[in-house]
């Protein structure tokens, strides 16, 4: 049986961005400086997939690739990502896959721009967006991939290596499945934890699979 949350996260209390549609709210979105990250981002990366997608998957926020794509998941991340729903029997064509900031944050190093995570204050503002895309989406099922994505969602009473692998029920009908982020994956050295973990992380997918038949 899922746990019940016993509080949630920004991006299911409080207000958020209304609009009619998923497009309309990504039109409102580009035009986003509800935080400063805007400024050095090249762009906003807002969710892509069915609007009557069953699943939601939400990451932490866009990386390199992805900002300057303007695409969620297709940098090395998202490859894993791929793999891994296939793994479990999970088409990524049948989800709708978004992050819980929108802009890129980084830190410049050289020519190189480093990854850096969210701070609370950016997750708490742009949870804005993220309830208004589950507001329209109404999934069976939200995946959130890593803590940044679980604060958003839940907060601080939910911890990945706490609560990997359980379903939370949300005042908005649908479980939350608590697991890692995939990039998570690719940061492992040794081989054979890297395989473990790669194992565990399809193991986590393949409840999802399980339980939208």
């Amino acid at each position: 049986m899922p746990r019940e949350a016993a509080k949630t996260g920004p991006a299911l209390s409080g207000d958020h961005a209304d609009a009619p549609t998923l497009t309309a709210l990504r039109r409102q979105a580009e035009g986003c400086e509800r935080c400063d990250l805007y400024k050095n981002a090249t762009q906003l990366v807002f969710g892509e997939g069915a609007a009557d997608a069953r699943i939601v998957l939400v990451g932490e926020q866009p990386g390199d690739r992805e900002d300057l794509a303007g695409h969620p998941f297709v940098g090395p991340a998202g490859r894993v990502l791929d793999e891994c729903l296939h793994e479990a029997g999970i088409d990524r064509s049948d989800c709708y896959v978004t992050n819980a900031v929108k802009h890129f944050k980084f830190e410049q190093r050289g020519k190189r721009r480093l990854h850096a995570r969210p701070n609370a204050g950016e997750i708490e503002r742009c949870a804005w967006w993220l309830g208004a895309e589950l507001n329209q989406l109404r999934p069976e099922i939200v995946v959130a991939l890593g803590a940044t994505a679980l604060l958003s969602l839940l907060g601080r009473r939910v911890g990945v290596t706490r609560n990997r692998g359980e379903f939370i029920t949300t005042p908005g009908g649908y479980p939350v499945l608590v697991t890692i982020h995939p990039s998570y994956l690719l940061r492992i050295r040794d081989r054979a934890d890297a395989d473990a973990e790669r194992a565990r992380f399809v193991s986590d997918l393949t409840r999802i699979a399980d339980r939208v038949g």
